[in-house]
């Protein structure tokens, strides 16, 4: 039961410096929320490394004004300095031209603890929602994995919304 105590803790930990790096879009400090060579999977892409996930999210908050994270406490199974997890998000973020967007997901994980800090090894993101705050657009059809600790392939794509 401690391992799932200190995972807890780590993993919240891991989150407020993840959220705080995107409110302030720095792309460094993302980029050490994950593990030297964790993988990220978003939006039909999959990053590998650390160096090629703060490249990306430097690029994609640069379109932005400001986003704005708030997570779900994640649901965990933890032991040996790693651990699964399941973390519910919703997102409002402003573009720099003005328009906004309100995005509602569920992030499937793996966490490490490296170098003192836990760190994300693995994440998918499978997007429920994007459109207007007032949640008028349709929600996307994504699929369900099924109760907790089910997680995705780590092969299976994310889904690409269609223009």
């Amino acid at each position: 039961m401690t391992e799932l105590f200190v995972a807890d803790s780590g993993v919240r930990q891991l989150y407020a410096r993840y959220i705080d790096a995107v409110w302030r879009k720095d792309a460094d400090a993302f980029g050490e929320c994950f593990a030297e060579n964790g993988e990220w999977k978003i939006a039909g892409m999959h990053m590998r490394g650390r160096a090629q996930i703060a490249g990306t999210i430097a690029r994609l908050l640069s379109t932005y004004e400001r986003v704005l994270m708030t997570v779900s406490p994640p649901l965990l199974e933890a032991g040996e300095g790693t651990a699964i997890g399941r973390v519910h998000c919703l997102e409002h973020a402003k573009f720099a031209d003005g328009t906004a967007v309100t995005t509602i997901g569920i992030y499937y994980e793996r966490y490490v603890e490296e170098g003192g800090h836990w760190r994300f090894q693995w994440r998918h993101w499978a997007v429920h929602y994007r459109g207007p705050a007032d949640l008028s657009a349709p929600f996307i059809k994504s699929p369900d994995y099924g109760p907790f600790p089910n997680l995705p392939d780590a092969d299976e794509p994310t889904y690409v919304r269609k223009a």
